[in-house]
């Protein structure tokens, strides 16, 4: 009795065992009742039926990274490159990834090398290292329609090393120095462009600067005369207003006499000093009559005939 309780307890775990199952989170099952498809199980407790259910696939639902092998690819203008990517995806429906093809993972992978192969083949060279982004979003497109059978989600495309041939390199290389020089020449060019433009300028504000200030000291020189010159005037006009103010005073007419017989007597003075020669009047009467030539003009205001000679 011991033995067939024993059988029995044995044989209830074994039951137990296979129709009670835990399926972790981000995981689902697949299961298959006699040879066929039933039922995907879901995270959390799952009850099978012994020997009847089995567990076909385990998949995970979590994104997956997936290394695409590195492969030559020959560009439109005929350059050979080595590129080697990663590919991100998600199992979207387990019951597809499970019966829609025998290995998805190398479906995907081979896809995603005979894709990229197609997209580098239709641009050149330098395209391929300007539009990286172009070309994982053409891997992406190409591989998310394909894989929709699979039950597999492609989320993005990485390009890891794009490596041309060692002589690509060495021209790309020869290239690159090339433009930097052509860019230090034309920075340097550049450089002595605007210091001649600085100079010129600097030398033209400089002779405008010049020109304004002599223009400025021409003003102010001419202004100064103008200035003295009607300074001098005006003390000449005042000084003849107060002359003729004197003369209408009693007496002014015998003190101008006086004064202008002074001056002919100095006069013929300075005249004997310079000369070797004496000048004297031939008729003394003549200075008399200068005296009274003189002072005719003064009382006349204008000038007169010199006084006859007796």
């Amino acid at each position: 009795m011991e033995l067939i309780a024993l059988v029995f307890l044995v044989i209830a775990a074994i039951f137990v065992v296979r129709s009670i199952k835990v399926v972790p989170q981000q995981n689902a099952w697949v299961v298959e009742r006699l040879g066929k498809y039933h039922a995907t199980l879901t995270p959390g407790l799952n009850f099978l039926v012994p020997f009847v259910d089995r567990l076909a696939y385990r998949h995970s639902l979590k994104e997956i990274p997936l290394d695409v092998p590195s492969q030559v690819c020959i560009t439109k203008d005929n350059t050979q490159l080595t590129v080697d990517g990663i590919l991100y995806f998600q199992v979207t429906d387990p019951m597809r990834a499970s019966y829609g093809s025998s290995n998805y993972i190398v479906a995907i992978t081979q896809l995603a090398q005979t894709t990229l192969r197609s997209v580098i083949g239709r641009m050149e060279l330098d395209r391929t290292f300007e539009e990286r982004s172009q070309i994982n979003s053409g891997v992406v497109a190409s591989l998310d329609e394909a894989a929709l059978n699979w039950g597999v989600k492609v989320l993005r495309y990485e390009i890891k090393d794009l490596t041309p041939p060692a002589e690509i390199l060495r021209s790309m290389q020869a290239q690159i120095t090339a433009e930097r020089e052509k860019r230090a020449l034309i920075a340097a060019s550049e450089g002595r462009r605007q210091e001649q433009i600085n100079i010129a300028t600097g030398e033209r504000e400089a002779s405008i600067a010049r020109s304004e200030g002599e223009k400025q000291a021409e003003i102010n020189k001419a202004l100064g005369e103008a200035a003295a010159i009607t300074a001098v005037a005006d003390a000449t006009a005042d000084a003849i207003r107060k002359i003729a103010a004197a003369i209408e005073q009693p007496g002014g007419n015998q003190a101008v006499q006086l004064k202008v017989a002074e001056k002919a007597i100095d006069a013929y003075a300075h005249l004997a000093k310079t000369n070797n020669t004496m000048i004297v009047p031939g008729n003394m009467t003549e200075v008399s009559g200068l005296i009274a030539t003189a002072m005719a003009v003064m009382q006349r205001g204008g000038p007169a005939a010199p006084a006859a000679r007796p």
